[in-house]
């Protein structure tokens, strides 16, 4: 079949495995031969090469010029890019409409599922059960919209950062980082003290301090007692049973920053608590918007590698998003479990269908082909990938992304700020939510409302306070698991589990997964919310919600 549009190229290319710049496939477009252009660029191409760039075009159209005498093109005298040019055409792979406009076989190779904004209630597929077609590329619909509008930045990457040995002064100084950081965000509300300051004041005092929470404890009668913790010491409040704000003790995990406000004992040794505050998102908090209609869809857990790893549905998200409903979806993240992973749980070699651990990513890979060639990808790693387990995680390592090459993902270390054409996005793939709904009361954090646990990260301006727990932390120069700045969208995964909800008008995202339910989680009794894919327009940070499975 010739090549009739960018579209068709980058299927071309991608069946030879290789990726593509858009310029590169823009000038192979605009030849005057197309197909025999893209074979001679292919022919020249170096030992070894993943990516077809502009370079290698040029290169191949300057010598056929030469030899016919003719002036080759240039990113000067490429077609403009407008509605009517081929430069204008996306490259993903997918139907040039412009070749046959009327062309009644013109359809996507299934219906698109029915979207619903109520994850309660998710939307279903009439052809939820019908057969994956692997082989029609060709045929499906080529995205429009300005690539140029495009915007993508990283923050708060900390991969090749990494210094923490695990030596004592090394935990000093990460939870130095963390209290000097967050309490910033709560000294200018308070004539705090230190604690070495407040232990010599005298009785009565009104008196406050910012530190961090060192234990939690009940008394006899029912009241709470809790020790902050400063680079000075420690000093014990006490949070009276019948206080309007004793159920926020509940919410406390161990490591946290937060502030007291109080009146001192007359004996001054323990101070009894009036107030407090978390250094939490501003309830004023206004989010920033793109500034054109464009989408990213929101997805984590994939666990390519494991026998409950459900292919049909994300063949079906990848022909979806080859469909004229998600012209719209230019931005794909990926908040980590990219694979099943390997000696991850007890007996999981049980429950493997790919025992290697380098296979995985390459079947990972091979799947992630299947999505349009022209989205934006991020990509960071989970508890179950093949890096340190201990948060925060850095990106993967040149094999592994070597291997993970199809698109050009952008692979960046957990957690890590996104920022979508102004729309920032916090991405982590969210283990310490397992200890969030441990500890916290099933009212307030639970698995079927994993948004919820969510929200007390954001109040804690911290995506994993508690150190000892479940959650494996390792200190570094400083704390990157700090949520310095307030996000626009906090996405996490891990849990399995669809819900989504805003937070002081921070949205937050956690996205389900692609695997069915596994015997380990049998045992511990997860159900999970598998072959959905949130879809956020990133102009109104309206959500809706394609189910697959």
């Amino acid at each position: 079949m010739p090549l009739e549009g960018p579209a068709r190229i980058v299927s071309e290319l991608t069946t030879r495995g290789y990726n593509a710049e858009r310029e590169a496939v823009t000038l192979i477009a605009a030849a005057e031969r197309p197909q025999p252009t893209l074979e001679r660029v292919v022919d020249a191409l170096p030992e070894g090469t993943l990516v077809v760039r502009s370079e290698h075009v040029r290169s191949v159209l300057e010598e056929s010029a030469s030899a016919s005498g003719e002036s080759s093109p240039d990113s000067s005298d490429s077609p403009p890019a407008s509605s009517d040019s081929p430069a204008s055409t996306s490259d993903s792979v997918g139907h040039d409409r412009s070749s046959a406009p009327n062309d009644p076989t013109d359809v996507p190779p299934n219906d698109p599922p029915v979207s619903t904004g109520d994850p309660s209630q998710p939307s279903s597929s009439s052809n939820a059960d019908s057969p994956v077609e692997t082989g029609g590329s060709a045929d499906r619909f080529d995205r429009g919209g300005d690539a140029s509008r495009r915007a993508l930045e990283i923050a708060n990457d900390m991969t090749g950062e990494s210094t923490g040995t695990g030596e004592y002064k090394d935990f000093v100084a990460v939870f130095r980082d963390r209290l000097e950081r967050l309490g910033s965000k709560l000294r200018g509300r308070f004539n705090h003290r230190p604690a070495s300051a407040i232990q010599s004041m005298p009785g009565g005092s009104e008196a406050a301090m910012v530190g961090l929470v060192n234990d939690i404890r009940s008394t006899a009668s029912g009241h709470w007692l809790i020790e902050l913790e400063d680079a000075t010491g420690t000093f014990p409040w006490l949070v009276m049973k019948d206080r309007e704000y004793a159920d926020l003790v509940e919410e406390l995990l161990c490591d946290e920053v937060l502030a007291m406000e109080g009146t001192l004992a007359d004996d001054s040794g323990i101070a009894f608590v009036d107030s407090m505050s978390f250094p939490d998102v501003p309830r004023t908090y206004e989010p920033s918007t793109a500034d054109r209609h464009v989408q990213a869809a929101l997805i984590s857990d994939v666990h390519v590698g494991s026998q409950e790893f459900m292919a049909d549905a994300w063949n079906r998200f990848a022909d979806w998003l080859h469909t004229e409903e998600a012209q719209h979806v230019e931005y794909l993240l990926l908040a980590g479990d990219m694979v099943e992973g390997v000696g991850v749980y007890p007996d999981q070699d049980e429950e493997l269908d790919i025992v290697d651990i380098y296979d995985q990513y390459e079947a990972f890979n091979e799947h992630l082909k299947r999505v349009p060639g022209d989205l934006d990808i991020v990509m960071i790693p989970g508890n179950h990938d093949a890096v340190r387990l201990a948060e925060p995680q850095p990106g993967f390592d040149e094999r592994l992304r070597n291997i993970m090459s199809a698109h050009d993902p952008q692979i960046v270390s957990n957690p890590s700020t996104v920022t979508l054409e102004g729309v920032s996005v916090l991405m982590y793939h969210g283990v310490s939510l397992d200890e969030v709904i441990a500890e916290l009361p099933a009212e307030k954090a639970n698995y079927d409302e994993p948004h919820k646990a969510m929200y007390h990260l954001l109040k804690k301006r911290h995506v994993a306070p508690q150190f000892g727990g479940h959650t494996r932390l390792a200190p570094e120069k400083e704390d990157y698991l700090i949520i310095e700045d307030v996000p626009d969208i906090f996405h996490t995964g891990h849990v399995h589990k669809l819900g989504f909800g805003k937070y002081h008008n921070v949205l937050a995202i956690n996205s389900g997964c692609w695997q069915a339910q596994t015997d380990f989680q049998k045992s511990v009794n997860i159900d999970p919310d598998a072959g959905y894919a949130p879809i956020v327009d990133l102009d109104t940070l309206d959500v809706t919600v394609q189910k697959f499975s």
